[in-house]
């Protein structure tokens, strides 16, 4: 069995309640968006008691969930890809588990929508990808662009690597997704939803519509920004509709650090911890039905 089949796994036995699975009774840390920041996703891991000084999982059986984000903004994201891709190695030798899941940031790199990428971020990628041969896609880009067009491509060696990283999860009642979940996103089938991206990220097919859309569930801010009435009823209703507690959300950036909306029932978790959004380092912790803020 794979990795992404194995984290599957594992988060269906969750949802489905099973108490003897070693994740679901245990001890859940959430990190929110982390930009291309090497030395905020240390501190984020460290505080959640996931990573020694030495950048190795000394977490155990914690179950850590990162939600997106962890591309642009900042020059560092290939070590904290490499970073995080060799922890869910190490975290899975000890019985813990690392989920990273895919933000909006990632899908846009994927898209080749590149805004949001710093000169340093086009640079960093000069050393990960060799362009062997003409290609009209990569040659249609800037030189100083082509490896990062080369490595983010649908098919390219960093979108496959995101292919392993769902857009939505749930474990033990508790939804964690980028943006947030509507129901239109039940109504399509979250397993549907997550398969189409993961496909298309290996460059085998299409997304969803409705992927790179403000009604995305990585683009979407209707439980992060502004909340009102309206927007809990319709986060009442998902969770219902999934017999869920409650959904962690990250994509705004909350000028008060990690809080709640709804009676608690949605918690937002992108604290700003990049440099770019000031460095504030803070994450969500979760045993059973006891959230607290870790600073």
């Amino acid at each position: 069995m794979n990795r992404r089949s194995l984290l599957t796994c594992i988060a269906l036995v969750c949802l489905l309640g099973i108490a003897a699975s070693p994740v679901c009774a245990g001890r859940i840390v959430a990190l929110g968006d982390l930009h291309g920041d090497l030395n905020a996703t240390r501190q984020a891991l460290r505080l959640a008691g996931a990573i020694d000084e030495s950048d190795h999982w000394v977490g155990g059986k914690l179950t850590v969930v990162q939600t997106g984000d962890q591309l642009d903004r900042g020059d560092e994201e290939q070590a904290i890809l490499e970073l995080l891709d060799r922890l869910q190695d190490e975290a899975a030798a000890v019985g813990g588990v690392l989920h990273l899941l895919n933000g909006n940031h990632e899908l846009m790199n994927t898209r080749l929508d590149f805004r949001y990428i710093t000169e340093g971020g086009f640079a960093d990628f000069e050393d990960a990808v060799e362009i062997d041969e003409p290609d009209s896609l990569v040659l249609a880009y800037d030189p100083a662009q082509q490896a990062r067009v080369a490595a983010f491509r649908p098919g390219g060696p960093y979108a496959k690597l995101l292919a392993e990283r769902p857009v939505v999860l749930i474990i033990d009642g508790n939804v964690f997704v980028h943006g947030g979940l509507l129901p239109m996103h039940l109504d399509y089938g979250l397993d549907r939803l997550n398969t189409e991206v993961s496909n298309w990220l290996l460059g085998q097919g299409e997304p969803p519509e409705f992927i790179h859309t403000r009604n995305s569930p990585t683009w979407t801010r209707n439980y992060s920004d502004e909340v009102g009435d309206d927007d809990c009823q319709q986060l009442a209703e998902v969770l219902d509709r999934l017999g869920a507690a409650r959904m962690i959300v990250g994509h705004t950036v909350q000028d008060d650090g990690i809080g709640s909306f709804c009676d608690d029932r949605v918690w937002c978790i992108d604290a700003g911890m990049s440099e770019y959004y000031g460095s504030r380092v803070e994450v969500l912790e979760i045993v059973g039905d006891r959230i607290s803020i870790l600073r």
